[in-house]
């Protein structure tokens, strides 16, 4: 029994229900979570019912089970289905968001030295376009962002919003979202959270968050379809009136040639055109979820990323890169005599190691570990999930050990 509550015989079970296990020891959930068979199902399923009785058709007989979907990805937040709008990724969700403001030239935007890549470059289109400042808190000694900057910076009687990044995308850190938030809601200050790299392996409550935004995807540790995601829309920011930018038919309705009346919800966030047989996915994806359950099985990924970096620490030649007085189940490493993790990971999905071990390469400047933009080493991240066992562990470290002795990528 895993102490993280999850026994031998469930791992085995939720293995045989994931059909990529059978081929490779796959730790990159952190890029793309296998789907499980029930998630494959549901998009195979409505693609052939689309080509039978056409696209309009099968989305009117799936109108029940799109309806589901919105209930269960709630059930993921504890939020309500008004709150959810479905879209293509965290973020486009993102970019809704940030629409959804009136920026003025002076205005600010908090944000951390963390925050995903993307996001990074949206403020920057803020500053450019609109004159947003762009306020970056300082880091803690330990890593990940010091919440009393924060304080500092939302103090700015101009502070318009703090977005933050929960877990980023080449690190193993958790960031203080639950006090970031906390802060925000004191200072009456909204506050977006990209939860990609959350969602499915942390706990995630709305309400103990204090987000009044929160973006996800569905391909990584939730276990769902590529091209699906989400954002959450709290119901005080519903109801200020917030609208993305360029709200369409679906999220608002033309009333005459000067006026357009908003949908109810979330929804005015979203397009109209749906990939419907990825929104199925992605509503499947959270049902099981919920049913292995988030607290377990993220707490086994966790156990298993633990197992991970202790095995790693003791091999001469890498170097293990997370920092933070909090750590999840990605772990990202510089392995000597590799100076492309690229190839690096290449090398490590040849079936010689059979089978293959699926990782994936991150760059120290596009993370927490250089100043934006800075030059830093390449690096592997492994990233593990409750599907995951021991051995598959022990098969990446001695993978990895023959390869520091190799130097194969010098």
């Amino acid at each position: 029994m895993s102490r993280a509550g999850i026994s031998d015989a469930e791992v085995g079970r939720r293995r045989a229900e994931t059909p990529g296990c059978a081929g490779r020891v796959h730790l990159n959930n952190a890029g793309a979570g296998l789907m499980p068979r029930p998630v494959i199902e549901a998009i195979h399923g409505h693609v052939d019912l689309e080509a039978e009785i056409g696209g309009y058709e099968a989305a009117d007989a799936v109108a029940e089970r799109v309806r589901q979907t919105y209930e269960q990805v709630a059930a993921l937040l504890h939020a309500k289905a008004a709150s959810i709008a479905l879209l293509e990724n965290a973020t486009v969700a993102v970019a809704q968001a940030l629409s959804s403001f009136d920026f003025h030239p002076g205005d600010v935007l908090v944000t951390t030295h963390n925050d995903y890549t993307s996001n990074q470059i949206m403020y920057l289109t803020l500053a450019r376009r609109q004159g947003v400042e762009i306020h970056r808190a300082d880091d803690l000694p330990e890593g990940g962002v010091d919440p009393e900057s924060v304080r500092r910076l939302v103090a700015h009687p101009r502070c318009r919003l703090v977005s933050l990044t929960w877990v980023p995308t080449n690190s193993g850190l958790v960031q203080p979202a639950e006090e970031v938030g906390a802060i925000c809601e004191e200072a009456g200050v909204p506050y977006l959270l990209d939860a990609c790299q959350a969602l499915g392996q942390i706990p995630v409550d709305v309400e103990a968050l204090r987000c009044d935004f929160l973006a996800a995807t569905a391909r990584k540790f939730l276990r769902g379809p590529r091209g699906s995601g989400f954002l959450y829309v709290s119901p005080r920011m519903l109801e200020s009136g917030a609208y993305p930018l360029g709200v369409d038919m679906r999220g608002a309705g033309l009333a005459d040639e000067e006026r357009f009346d908003l949908a109810p919800g979330a929804r005015r966030f979203e397009n109209w055109e749906f990939a419907y047989a990825l929104i199925l996915g992605l509503g499947e994806a959270a049902r099981y979820a919920l049913e292995v359950g988030i607290e377990r099985g993220g707490g086994r990924a966790l156990e298993l990323a633990t197992a991970l970096r202790e095995k790693l620490a003791e091999i001469p030649g890498i170097r293990l890169m997370d920092r933070g007085p909090r750590l999840c189940a990605i772990v990202t490493a510089e392995v000597a005599g590799w100076r492309d993790a690229g190839a690096l990971v290449r090398r490590l999905r040849e079936a010689d190691f059979k089978p293959g071990i699926n990782t994936s390469a991150a760059m120290s400047g596009r993370g927490p570990f250089n100043p934006l933009g800075a030059e830093g080493p390449s690096m592997v991240r492994l990233s593990p999930h409750y599907y995951n066992t021991h051995e598959e562990i022990d098969a990446a470290v001695t993978a990895l050990a023959g390869l520091v002795r190799s130097g194969g990528g010098a």
